[in-house]
């Protein structure tokens, strides 16, 4: 499997992409205790916490053991998720954003995103569609998941219907580590092969770092994990949008945002 050991700094150059992920207060409960968490947009583990407010989301569902149940919130509530545990074992947050837009008034910046995210030579494609290098719009959509151990936090990640979406093959909370965390990157139902998996860690003294991964032919990267550690993990899908999307919002791209979270416990 190959992976670009490249780890940056939080100092270093900016990332011109916004991140979008689940952020429970506590990872592991006790099985009487309710789960919370915050719905967050921002970059590197910083953000701004959005509040429980339906007209934003297509689906806020929870899931474990072999049920589902639909996150049942009040508008305004924050955190967006305070609801009792699905199941004893692993609980699964899903969250899927409705479609939002950016403006672009210049190519150099779509450049510095296409880059960021590895997705090629864009540029060729987008002169052989004949559309304008300045003033275009990307319409975009959140498919963020997060990991929480109830109890004994045993279980198993799985799909969950996202139309993007990352699959731990690793339970944080009660697999063994030490050779490294195991995801798996789906696109529908295709899995995602030599695509970037960018993953963000946070220490227990709030300093980030981050690194960059591929996964391999069926879709599977690995990465390092360390105790005490919590992790946020990002693949990104660009295409052009249905000719219903493009005439509703203007956008000539589309972008999916698939995002996990969970925690590696001391």
């Amino acid at each position: 499997m190959r992976s670009l050991a490249l780890v940056i700094s939080l100092l270093a150059a900016p990332v011109t992409a916004h991140e979008f992920w689940i952020e429970p207060t506590a990872y592991q409960v006790d099985g009487d205790m309710n789960l919370e968490a915050h719905i967050v947009n921002g970059q590197e583990f910083k953000g701004v916490r959005l509040s429980y407010l339906p007209q934003r989301f297509v689906n806020f569902v929870l899931f474990g053991s072999d049920t589902s149940a639909k996150v049942d919130g009040r508008p305004g509530d924050l955190p967006a998720l305070q609801q009792a545990p699905i199941a004893e074992g692993l609980n699964i947050v899903a969250y899927q954003a409705k479609n939002a837009t950016v403006d672009y008034e210049t190519w150099a910046k779509f450049q510095g995103f296409v880059d960021h995210k590895d997705f090629g030579d864009v540029l060729s494609v987008h002169e052989a569609r004949e559309l304008p290098l300045d003033g275009f719009t990307e319409v975009y959509s959140r498919h963020a998941k997060s990991l929480i151990g109830v109890g004994d936090a045993t279980g198993a990640d799985r799909r969950v219907g996202l139309e993007t979406e990352i699959v731990a093959l690793t339970n944080p909370y009660t697999d063994d580590v030490t050779a490294g965390f195991t995801v798996q990157v789906y696109y529908r139902n295709d899995l995602r092969a030599d695509t970037q998996v960018e993953v963000f860690e946070r220490a227990p003294d709030s300093t980030v770092s981050i690194s960059l991964h591929r996964t391999n032919a069926e879709g599977i990267a690995t990465f390092p994990v360390q105790p005490g550690h919590e992790y946020m993990v990002d693949a990104v899908v660009l295409r052009e949008p249905s000719d219903q999307l493009a005439e509703r919002t203007g956008a000539v791209w589309e972008t999916l945002w698939a995002n996990l979270t969970f925690a590696i416990p001391q």
